[in-house]
Parts: structure tokens; C-alpha cells; sequence
């Protein structure tokens, strides 16, 4: 089932979100400093490409760096991508079928503003993180 969802996805929202990411990534790697923030980036991306049986989790080793880091991202990128996924969010619950895949757009919200400190793994072991 996640296959087909994650297909439906793909079509509807995930290119074009990962394409977002893919953009800022490469533009947060031009400086050396962005570098982080562009891999992070490039790791959401994917997530925003095949989401369905992954989720997130916090990382409980990330320490004060990480909390600056995600004040910078949310400057640089985080609001960007945040407005991308509630806009296509938005726009997938118009229709019925998209309703799902609107809510799923909006759960990504949270990582787009501070990504940094967080972990993603399939949903079958979301404790094996920590």
C-alpha cells in the first residue's frame, strides 16, 4: 500500500518538493559554512520524494550546535520550504483523493523549519534510533 501511495506522491507533490530541497541544498553547499545545512537539505529531500514508511525521530545526541543551526536554517531556508509544503498541501485537499496527501505535506512542516537534530527511519522501527 505505501508503494502505491508513495507513486501517487511522486506525481502529485514529491518531485517538485524534492526539487525545492535540491535547490536550497545547493545553494546553502556555495559556502563552506552551508555545508550542513545543504546536506540536511539534500536528506529531506529525499524524505520528500518517498515518504510514506519512513517518519522522523529526534535525535537525543544533538546538542546546542544543532539548536543554533536549526534558528539559522529557519532564516536561510526553513520558512521557504515551509510556505512550499503548506501551499501544496493547500492545494492537494481540494480534492478528496489529495486530502491525504495534504496532511501528509503538512506533517512535514515541522521538519522544514528545524531539521537539524532529527533523524529519519522507516516507520517499522522508529525507536531503533535512539
Amino acid at each position: 500500500m505505501k508503494t502505491i501511495l508513495n507513486v501517487i506522491w511522486l506525481i502529485l507533490s514529491g518531485f517538485w518538493l524534492f526539487l525545492g530541497y535540491l535547490l536550497a541544498g545547493v545553494l546553502l553547499c556555495i559556502t563552506i559554512i552551508g555545508i550542513p545545512f545543504g546536506i540536511a537539505s539534500f536528506r529531506i529531500g529525499v524524505y520528500a520524494l518517498w515518504p510514506f514508511g519512513k517518519t522522523t525521530v529526534e535525535r537525543r545526541d544533538a546538542g546546542a550546535p544543532s539548536c543554533v543551526g536549526n534558528v539559522l536554517w529557519l532564516i536561510l531556508a526553513g520558512w521557504w520550504l515551509a510556505l512550499a509544503h503548506i501551499f501544496t498541501g493547500l492545494a492537494l485537499c481540494v480534492t478528496i483523493i489529495g486530502i491525504p496527501f495534504g496532511i501528509a505535506n503538512f506533517k512535514m512542516i515541522p521538519l522544514s523549519l528545524l531539521p537539524l537534530g532529527r533523524e529519519i527511519v522507516p516507520t517499522n522501527q522508529p525507536f531503533a534510533a535512539r
